[in-house]
């Protein structure tokens, strides 16, 4: 039915719990549907994240363990849907932050018509909690220029947690969206606008993790970088 990644970097202290309450909610909510499965795609961690998701996939039957040589979400993520049979999948980040209650929300949307579906922490009925102002900031910068330079609509390329049928993954990866960095989850958006998908905006309760990795000025000359080489794609009208 539907397959959900988990992209990790040296997760060790976090993967096993954060994993497991996932589990738990897909075999409540989805108790009547077996065909389902988290992926844990771990990119290049140096810790035992290895072993702990290696002993997680030989515990449990709907888990899979494979590791990515080296880093970058966009590539743990890709590594992840290359291998998929599922006609769903996804992915969110492991520290949870959209609430969970969002996932039958999704695959809902999915099998009623929409293509592609995204979590917005900027779209109207969204709640954000714990988000410091440098972030918001950020986030909110990064999504304008996107949509000015990129020509697209969408206002939260960055959110960790999207859905689409596999077949129109696909058809992004032959339309541009290769990077391997965070990128990719913008890339994705943008390039099923340009393709004319059905995309659902998806408002969620987001909680911000304390424990985030993400470091704005590098990720910022990442993403300009990467927007650059994207609009390369873009169909010219």
């Amino acid at each position: 039915m539907f397959e959900i990644t988990l992209p990790v970097l040296n997760e060790e202290k976090n993967l096993k719990t954060q994993v497991l309450i996932l589990h738990h909610f897909l075999l409540t909510e989805y108790s009547l549907y077996p065909d389902w499965k988290i992926v844990i795609a771990d990119n290049g961690s140096t810790d035992n994240t290895q072993g702990v998701g290696e002993k997680l996939a030989e515990e449990f039957a709907r888990i899979k363990y494979i590791r990515v040589g080296e880093r970058g979400v966009g590539l743990a993520l890709q590594s992840s849907w290359s291998q998929s049979k599922a006609p769903i999948i996804g992915y969110m980040d492991l520290d949870l932050a959209t609430n969970l209650k969002h996932l039958p929300e999704a695959i809902s949307a999915l099998t009623s018509g929409f293509d592609l579906v995204y979590a917005s922490r900027l779209a109207k009925g969204s709640v954000i909690k714990g988000r410091k102002f440098i972030r918001e900031f950020s986030s909110r910068a990064f999504n304008m220029i996107a949509r000015s330079y990129l020509g697209v609509h969408f206002s939260d390329g960055m959110c960790g947690f999207k859905f689409m049928k596999r077949e129109v993954y696909e058809k992004l990866v032959a339309g541009g969206a290769r990077s391997k960095t965070w990128f990719f989850s913008t890339e994705l958006l943008s390039v099923a606008e340009w393709q004319g998908f059905r995309i659902c905006e998806l408002p969620v309760e987001w909680t911000d993790s304390p424990e985030s990795h993400v470091r704005i000025l590098p990720l910022a000359v990442q993403y300009l970088k990467a927007m650059k080489k994207l609009k390369r794609y873009k169909p010219r009208n």
